[in-house]
């Protein structure tokens, strides 16, 4: 009686050993499959999304803001509904109008001057198949902005076209962004390649999209 007794304990101790260890090993495994999700979170396109860093982000958007403030970037995000044009940014000769979707009003529309392509010759309209300022709703200004205000602004969805960071990464390579480094004869490029400006936008997006101090 009391043997059977004593085997009767030592088979429930044993299963409630064998309980506790299939309990570890499942805790292990979701440990182990929640490391591996982890890790892929942190990878896009093969390489490591780096951690929010302040001084690199705002060191980042000081190569951004160079960029956006030029020219060819700053002609198309002007304060008014009129574009600019020129290496001065002055007022747009004509003085089209932005119109609710960006495009122009009335006969004055972008796309009867600017062609899908450049037209050739020195200061002939660029072109693009889709040339047009932001829409009236959306008016992105770039002109008169502060690095603050602008860094601000461009993570802002309610101001930058209802982007997210996967968008606005994305952004980096639209058609019309890419056109910034080929209007045509005798317009001075923004300061550094496309590929320079990229890589600072990516940047700044990866370390937080920190804004620099407002003057």
């Amino acid at each position: 009686m009391i043997a059977n007794q004593f085997n009767g304990h030592k088979h429930e101790g044993t299963l409630r050993s064998v309980l506790v260890m299939a309990v570890l090993m499942l805790i292990i495994g979701f440990m182990a499959f929640g490391s591996t999700i982890g890790h892929k979170r942190k990878v896009m396109q093969g390489k490591p999304i780096a951690a929010k860093d302040s001084v690199a982000s705002v060191k980042a958007f000081e190569k951004v803001y160079a960029v956006l403030m030029s020219p060819r970037c700053m002609n198309c995000h002007p304060a008014g509904d009129v574009p600019l044009q020129g290496d001065d940014s002055h007022l747009h000769a004509m003085l089209p109008k932005r119109g609710t979707d960006g495009k122009g009003v009335y006969a004055m529309k972008c796309m009867n001057c600017h062609q899908p392509t450049n037209t050739p010759g020195l200061h002939t309209p660029p072109g693009n198949p889709n040339w047009h300022l932001p829409p009236a709703d959306m008016k992105m200004v770039f002109e008169g902005r502060s690095p603050y205000e602008l860094a601000k602004q461009l993570v802002d969805p309610k101001q930058n076209g209802h982007k997210d960071i996967k968008k606005l990464k994305e952004h980096a390579d639209d058609d019309l962004v890419l056109a910034g480094w080929n209007m045509g004869e005798a317009r001075t490029l923004p300061p550094m390649s496309h590929a320079e400006f990229k890589k600072a936008w990516i940047t700044w997006l990866n370390t937080g999209a920190f804004a620099p101090k407002e003057q």
